[in-house]
């Protein structure tokens, strides 16, 4: 059974092509630039939608809607949210969007979606697959980051433990750093902002693609069961 389908019938791919349709009127619409939603439904129809019908297109945006006023977002003036929307694929809307930094806001936090000229231009051109323009001079921002102290010991312990091996692949390290080691990363397998503790049964040496895959991967729950099942001083948290 295709899960990606569910019983709605639309795909992924289908789901993702509404989705950015979506964020391209509203970028237009927070540039008080104008556009027709009956165009951008035609286009969808002649490419990506095209098994769909111009009233599921429009419902399907309407569901878009709903989700992102269920995320405390602002949605697009023309396209009231649904009423009875699926939990399935609500929840598969929530992913794409989250995908493209679309989250839920936290209780108290006023700030809703907004684009700004540049991300206008990169979100249209995205659309129609062109090369994006991209930004000559960079200007700098400034961010709050909360950091969890850890320690240096435990680090320590575990990339020497490694003997430069990854414990992810099993590949030796890709590169040696300036320091004359090889280079790894320590990872919390459960991590510290979840609860996770900083010690050496639930610290793991990866190299960087592991890492990453620990984190962004689709199969990152799966590859990280595996550590428990070959790294013996791991304990489960």
């Amino acid at each position: 059974m295709d899960t990606s389908k569910e019983k709605t019938g639309w795909s992924d791919e289908e789901l993702e092509a509404s989705v950015d349709a979506y964020l391209k009127m509203f970028a237009l619409e927070q540039q008080n630039q104008p556009f027709k939603k009956a165009d951008e439904n035609r286009l969808l129809r002649e490419g990506p939608l095209s098994k769909r019908s111009a009233s599921s297109v429009e419902y399907r945006m309407q569901n878009i809607s709903a989700v992102m006023e269920q995320l405390g977002q602002q949605r697009i003036t023309g396209y009231v949210s649904a009423k009875n929307l699926g939990s399935g694929v609500s929840k598969r809307i929530k992913e794409i969007l989250a995908k493209k930094g679309i989250k839920a806001l936290r209780k108290g936090e006023q700030r809703a979606v907004t684009f700004t000229a540049l991300q206008l231009v990169e979100v249209t051109a995205l659309q129609q697959n062109e090369a994006p323009v991209g930004v000559l001079n960079p200007k700098e921002t400034t961010s709050t980051v909360v950091r969890l102290a850890r320690a240096q010991s435990v680090k320590k312990w575990v990339l020497k433990h490694s003997q430069g091996i990854c414990e992810g692949c099993g590949q030796t390290a890709p590169f040696v750093s300036a320091n004359g080691r090889p280079f790894l990363e320590v990872h919390h397998v459960k991590h510290l902002i979840d609860g996770g503790t900083d010690r050496i049964c639930n610290t793991v040496a990866l190299c960087p693609n592991c890492h990453r895959r620990c984190h962004h991967s689709s199969d990152k729950k799966e590859f990280t069961a595996e550590f428990y099942k070959k790294i013996e001083r791991l304990r489960p948290e």
